[in-house]
This record gives C-alpha cells, sequence and structure tokens, in this order.
C-alpha cells in the first residue's frame, strides 16, 4: 500500500487542526469585529465572499500544481517536482500581483456594482475593508501554493505549526487594531495582512530547503517552463473556472440577501463561519484526498486511488457528524457571544441547525469525491457538472424560493442543499465508471 494507517494519520489530523484554526480565527475575527456594529460585521462578510473569488483561483492553481507533483512523486521523479513547484509559485504570484493591483484602482466601483442596495454604513465598511485586504492577495496566493506542495508531500505538519503562527499573530494585533488602537474595519483589515504576509515569507523560506523531497533551491528561474505550466493550467484551468463561478454565484446571492436587510446579512455572515466549522473535517481529508489520489494516479494505481477514496470519504461522513451534532445542540449558546439582535439571533440558529443535518447527508460525496476525479485530470466533466448545477438549481431555485415563496434567507440554503445533492448523483455516477481512470493515459502523463 502507498499509504499507511499512519501516514494518513500524519497527513489528515495536522490538516484538520489547521482548518479548525482557520475557523476559529474567523469566528474570532468576527466576534472581535462585532464589537463595532451590525453594519461592520455584514461589510467585512461581504467583502470576504469577493476575497474568497479572489483566493478561489489561486487555490485552484495551487490544486493544479498539487496533481502535477503528485503524479511526479508517483513517478518517484523529485526533481521534476521542484520544477514544478517552482513554476506554480511563479506564475501564481504573477497574476496575483495583477489582481491586487486591479482590486487598488477599482475596489469601489465594484463593490457599488455587486452589492449597491446594501446601507451606507455597511458600505463604508466594505469599502474600508477591501482596499487594505487587497495588499494581503499575493502573500496568500503564495501561501496556498506552497502550502498545497507541503501536503502533496505528506508534510502537513508544517503548515499547521505556520497556521498557528499566522492565527496568534493575527488575534494579537487585532486585539491591539480593534481594542486598544481602535480602528475597528481597518484594525481587523491590517492585521489579516501582516499574518498572511509572514506566514507566505516562512512556508516560502521552507521550500528552498533541499532535504525536501519537493523542494525549489537550484531551481528558480524568471523564464517561464511552458511545458509544467500547460500541465498545471490543465488541472488549474477548469477548477479555478469551477471555483470562481462557484463563488459569483454565491456573491450573486448575496446581493439576493442584501435585499433582506442587515440582520439577514449578519445571520448570513455568522451562520457561513459556523458552516465552515461544520464542514471542517470534510475540508481537511478533501485535501488529504487529493494529494493521496494523485500520488496512485502517477504510480498508475487506480485500485489503491478507490481504495483511499472509499476509506477517507466514510471518515469523512463519520466526522462530519459529530460536527453537525454538536452544532444542532449548541447552536442557541454559541449565537450569544455574536452580541445578534434577537430577529438575527432566532434566523440564524434556524440556518445553521437545517445546514448542520443536510452536511452529513449531501456535503461530503458532493465535494469530496470529485478530488479523486480532479487527481485523474477529469477536470473538465468534474467542472461542468459542478457549474450546470450551481447556475440552475442553488441560483435559480433561491430566488424562487424566496422571492416567490417568501422563504428569504431559509429558501437560499434549502436550495444549496438541492445543488448537493444534485453533484452526489453525477459525481457518483461518473465514479462508478472507468473513463476518470483513463483521463491521464489519454492525455500522456506529466
Amino acid at each position: 500500500m502507498l499509504y499507511s494507517n499512519q501516514d494518513l494519520k500524519k497527513l489528515i489530523l495536522p490538516l484538520v487542526m489547521e482548518q479548525f484554526l482557520a475557523i476559529l480565527v474567523g469566528m474570532i475575527d468576527m466576534i472581535m469585529v462585532s464589537g463595532v456594529g451590525e453594519a461592520a460585521v455584514s461589510g467585512v462578510s461581504l467583502v470576504d465572499n469577493i476575497n474568497v473569488l479572489i483566493i478561489n483561483i489561486s487555490a485552484a492553481m495551487a490544486t493544479g500544481g498539487a496533481v502535477v507533483a503528485g503524479h511526479f512523486l508517483g513517478q518517484k521523479d523529485s526533481d521534476s517536482a521542484g520544477r514544478a513547484a517552482w513554476q506554480l509559485i511563479f506564475f501564481s504570484a504573477i497574476i496575483a500581483v495583477v489582481t491586487s493591483v486591479c482590486v487598488l484602482v477599482w475596489h469601489e466601483p465594484l463593490l457599488r456594482v455587486v452589492f449597491g442596495q446594501v446601507e451606507a454604513d455597511v458600505m463604508s465598511s466594505a469599502i474600508t475593508y477591501f482596499t487594505i485586504t487587497a495588499l494581503s492577495i499575493t502573500p496568500l496566493v503564495i501561501y496556498n501554493s506552497c502550502a498545497a506542495l507541503f501536503r502533496a508531500m505528506n508534510s502537513a505538519k508544517t503548515t499547521m505549526w505556520i497556521s498557528i503562527l499566522m492565527n496568534i499573530v493575527h488575534v494579537t494585533i487585532n486585539s491591539i487594531l480593534i481594542y486598544g488602537v481602535k480602528l475597528g474595519v481597518a484594525g481587523a483589515a491590517i492585521s489579516t495582512t501582516i499574518s498572511k504576509t509572514l506566514a507566505a515569507s516562512v512556508i516560502l523560506y521552507l521550500m528552498f530547503n533541499p532535504n525536501k523531497i519537493i523542494n525549489i533551491k537550484g531551481k528558480v528561474t524568471w523564464k517561464p517552463d511552458v511545458g509544467l505550466i500547460k500541465k498545471i493550467l490543465y488541472i488549474g484551468i477548469p477548477n479555478g473556472m469551477e471555483n470562481s463561478l462557484f463563488q459569483l454565484g454565491k456573491i450573486m446571492l448575496l446581493s439576493l440577501i442584501s435585499t433582506f436587510g442587515t440582520f439577514a446579512i449578519a445571520a448570513n455572515a455568522v451562520c457561513n463561519t459556523l458552516a465552515g466549522f461544520n464542514i471542517l473535517p470534510g475540508q481537511a481529508i478533501n485535501l488529504a484526498l487529493l494529494s493521496v489520489a494523485a500520488v496512485c494516479v502517477g504510480a498508475g494505481d487506480y485500485k489503491q486511488a478507490r481504495y483511499y477514496t472509499k476509506k477517507l470519504i466514510w471518515l469523512a461522513i463519520a466526522s462530519t457528524g459529530v460536527t453537525s451534532l454538536l452544532l444542532i445542540i449548541f447552536a442557541p449558546w454559541i449565537m450569544k457571544i455574536y452580541n445578534l439582535s434577537p430577529e438575527t439571533e432566532i434566523l440564524a440558529i434556524r440556518v445553521i441547525r437545517y445546514h448542520a443535518a443536510m452536511a452529513v447527508i449531501l456535503w461530503m460525496p458532493s465535494f469530496t469525491l470529485p478530488n479523486t476525479l480532479r487527481a485523474a485530470g477529469d477536470v473538465v466533466w468534474t467542472m461542468a457538472i459542478a457549474i450546470g448545477s450551481m447556475w440552475t438549481f442553488r441560483i435559480i431555485t433561491s430566488y424562487v424560493f424566496s422571492e416567490y415563496f417568501g422563504l428569504g434567507l431559509m429558501g437560499v440554503w434549502i436550495a444549496m442543499t438541492i445543488d448537493w445533492a444534485f453533484r452526489t448523483i453525477c459525481y457518483g455516477h461518473r465514479y462508478r465508471g472507468n473513463k476518470w481512470e483513463r483521463c491521464m493515459i489519454e492525455k500522456g502523463k506529466p
């Protein structure tokens, strides 16, 4: 077997901790900002959704790089894996710098086009947060690229410790700037930028360690390797289109949610944070499965790829069941820490309990299973299903449920789970066949 239980434990547990810290610091960030008022919470949450759209494009590139590097590792070719790693970092950083400049120049028109109907104080908070966090895009892209490579070499413990450092710095500076200096939303944005820059600097430095099976020492060049970049983009572009259109759809839904009032925006923001905690084990296992399956595919062993897929999906379902149960039971007490109005709190409890119940049944197969397909290069088909399902079921159904049936925010979240159900059916059908196993053979192995 390519991975023992101990190997999987070594990979997954640090990823769970890293994901937990990311969600926890997001919750702490939201709690700290909530002291400034619900308008601040709403403004930050709106911008975070645009930032996620930008970040998802870089994450798609990181996925492409990790898959290509994983294929090389499966073939025992660490030198080519290192060259692919540098091309990923270099190419992603260039795109990130261009994106940051565009955001800095056009941040206000963009926010007004997307969220023009929000209240003035919400828009003011959003503009402040968006402007400052634009500076964190490039560091975060570099961090995500390097973190994906560390996971590909089964060294998730490294990214866990860097994440711990980043979160400690983030919370410390947050406390000083929000409560001490009284900078409010600006303080939260500054601490985010500083902590992400520190994390990117540390992990990039570690990528030069020649003792790592994937390293970039001696491989830094300012000349693009077109062949390697094409391999990365073959995985990254469809995944990026999928992720970006998915997030764009969520932003469209935020425009709809913004018409329900500030209380609905705040409830949605809190529930998004708690939903992240709900699916935390699944997110960690998703990252692990992508790396594991890529190595199996690189070695040409699809039987093991199927074995690990089944094993990790069942693990994800079981662990998500635990987090769902905790949220269903303790939701009323959790909401108290957010200083929400009674109307917002009641709505948030109802939404997060629904999400918790449905996540156990539908989230895992709809988001975990396609990672095995992507690792095998079956990216165009997974992209088509994800985009089609998102826009057909989640977007259209949200408007129908909210506008014609008067379900408001609850209608948006119900539509989301219908999207999950359709994905589950399609990905399950694809996985049971053998077409995905032939993708790398037809395209040529890296």
